[in-house]
């Protein structure tokens, strides 16, 4: 049997599980092979830029690579946008596009693109595999290639692209049989000596009292980091993204006071040592904290070759994980006090927060968003499109009831495949599964629902005030008169009409009563997928958030 039917076979040894299809003719050969492999879960996905969304949320949910199948010409490009948020959000894909042999490119025949090196800059490794495979050599190569790919997208965490031509005939004519006895590359990782020694010694050198802040970037929950954070007497400055639990020490509410510190109160808050891991952070204003007031010393922990001087002060990167570093850092002298300063200023930004907007009875955007971040289970995974939603979660915060996990894209921050990743997301878990979204993402993304798989774990709550709201509060735009037209871009769609196309929960909620209760609705229904549309007014919007931030005063 043609080594083009053994893909899935060689991807086994792997350990790869999950797949995810577009129909095509040119892909046959891949997608007859994996539908009669049995090791693998399938899910097909009509639409291309859906279903790389789709993937790009499984592989988030289990950290583990899935792969993507289309067949070739422009289904291929409809994956771009998916794949360069897997690459700036290190999610490891497995990208295989099926092409036309290469002395058929630019011969005016149908379906055909120059597919080589189709992404560019935004794939860990690309592959080209050969076209021959009948002579000995051709199969030597296509099976190495591919176990290199594999290890590529597992080593580096991130999208691989294996563009893999067919000849014609590639349907099968009879039945398949997979072998199991074709080559496989292991590559195993081997854990170096432990770093204690070596961090001790660093270590020695932070002088007494000296002023230390860390800020944790966006990361997956680790039970381990979260319980060496609570033993530092060091503010540990995050944001929803970066899924660090409660404790004393956790400050995310810098978005709302950095801003109403004057300037001789932030150069007192200025740290001696900056120690930061993690991927990016949202906050603007925590960027132009630092910016300003650079550390004297600021050192980035990670244990890959993934980092950037976000703040422009970077003075080394440690390659050691986040958990053994901190765990060294916890006998380290340091000034106690720094942290208090911290904390009283997390503790106004929170009471006025909770004595603001509990008391309050309108609905708007910002008084929704608390009042559903209230209701979210603890044991939920929770995603955020990005626009407004995003910022009015690293606002707002969680209190106590933080979900098991937040995501977001924001690899790239675009407001498109929110829907699709958190489809993606429900296919991979039991858990409850809650995307909050504006309604322009969510429409842009209408097709995430095209398909035979049911998601009742899923719901999805859409704050809809008809339009791009989040260019009334961007300086430039909001003074321009083409404004609505050409920016906001008003429309007038309801969720109602596509919940009834797909066959899901709907609810809605034009008043503050109507949301407490659809809320509850919605988060107890769990025969369906559901849908919570929230409808506010645009211009109402922007006043109350506005609102909200300038009446907050530190004294």
């Amino acid at each position: 049997m043609s080594i083009i039917y053994q893909v899935p076979a060689i991807l086994q040894k792997h350990d790869i599980k999950r797949v995810v299809l577009s129909p095509g003719s040119r892909n046959a050969p891949l997608t007859i092979s994996f539908a009669r492999h049995t090791a693998f879960e399938k899910y097909i996905i009509p639409d291309e830029r859906s279903a790389a969304f789709v993937a790009l949320g499984m592989a988030q949910t289990l950290n583990a690579p899935v792969v993507l199948v289309c067949t070739s010409g422009s289904a291929a490009l409809n994956y771009a946008p998916a794949v360069a948020e897997a690459y700036f959000s290190n999610t490891p894909l497995l990208i295989l596009t099926a092409d036309r042999p290469p002395e058929w490119i630019d011969q005016q025949d149908g379906q055909t693109i120059r597919q080589q090196n189709l992404f560019g800059n935004h794939v860990r490794a690309s592959f080209q595999l050969p076209v021959d495979t009948t002579h000995p050599d051709g199969a030597w190569e296509f099976g190495r290639k591919l176990n290199e790919a594999v290890h590529a997208c597992k080593l580096h965490q991130g999208p691989v692209h294996v563009n893999i031509p067919f000849r014609e005939p590639f349907y099968p004519s009879g039945e398949l049989e997979f072998d199991e006895t074709l080559p496989y590359i292991a590559f195993p990782k081997i854990s170096g000596a432990s770093p204690e020694p070596f961090l001790s010694d660093f270590l020695k050198r932070i002088p007494a009292k000296v002023k230390i802040l860390c800020v944790a970037g966006q990361g997956a929950p680790n039970e381990e980091l979260n319980e060496i954070i609570p033993q530092l007497g060091i503010p540990v400055l995050c944001e929803p993204l970066s899924n660090i639990g409660a404790s004393s020490n956790r400050i995310q509410k810098q978005d709302l006071f950095l801003g109403k510190l004057s300037t001789e109160q932030q150069a007192a808050l200025k740290p001696d040592l900056l120690i930061t891991w993690g991927a990016s952070i949202i906050s603007k204003s925590l960027k132009q904290f630092i910016r300003t007031h650079k550390p004297l010393q600021h050192w980035h922990l990670s244990d890959s070759s993934q980092w950037a001087d976000t703040f422009k002060s970077l003075s080394g990167v440690i390659q050691v994980s986040p958990i053994d570093f901190l765990k060294a850092l916890v006998d380290t002298s340091y000034n106690k006090n720094y942290l208090n300063e911290w904390t009283a200023l997390e503790e106004k930004a929170t009471t006025y927060t909770d004595k603001q907007l509990d008391a309050s009875q309108e609905l708007n955007e910002l008084n929704a968003f608390h009042t559903v971040l209230q209701y979210l289970s603890p044991d939920s995974y929770v995603h955020v499109a990005n626009s407004m939603p995003v910022r009015y979660l690293n606002l707002l915060g969680f209190s106590n009831n933080d979900p098991a996990q937040v995501f977001c894209n924001r690899g790239t921050s675009g407001i498109d495949g929110a829907v699709s990743t958190a489809v993606g997301c429900a296919l991979s878990t039991d858990k409850q599964v809650v995307l909050l979204t504006g309604d322009m993402s969510f429409f842009y993304d209408r097709n995430a629902w095209w398909h035979n798989y049911t998601c009742p774990n899923l719901k999805v709550i859409v704050f809809n005030n008809h339009g791009g709201g989040i260019f009334r509060m961007i300086d430039g735009p909001k003074g321009q008169p083409e404004l609505e037209e050409y920016f906001v871009t008003r429309q007038k769609l309801t969720a109602r009409h596509l919940a009834n196309e797909f066959d899901l929960n709907y609810f809605h909620a034009n008043n503050y009563d109507a949301l407490k209760s659809q809320l509850h609705k919605l988060l107890n229904t769990s025969t369906q997928p559901s849908i919570l549309e929230i409808e506010t007014n645009g211009q109402e919007d922007v006043a109350a958030f506005q609102s909200f931030k300038q009446q907050f005063k530190i004294s």
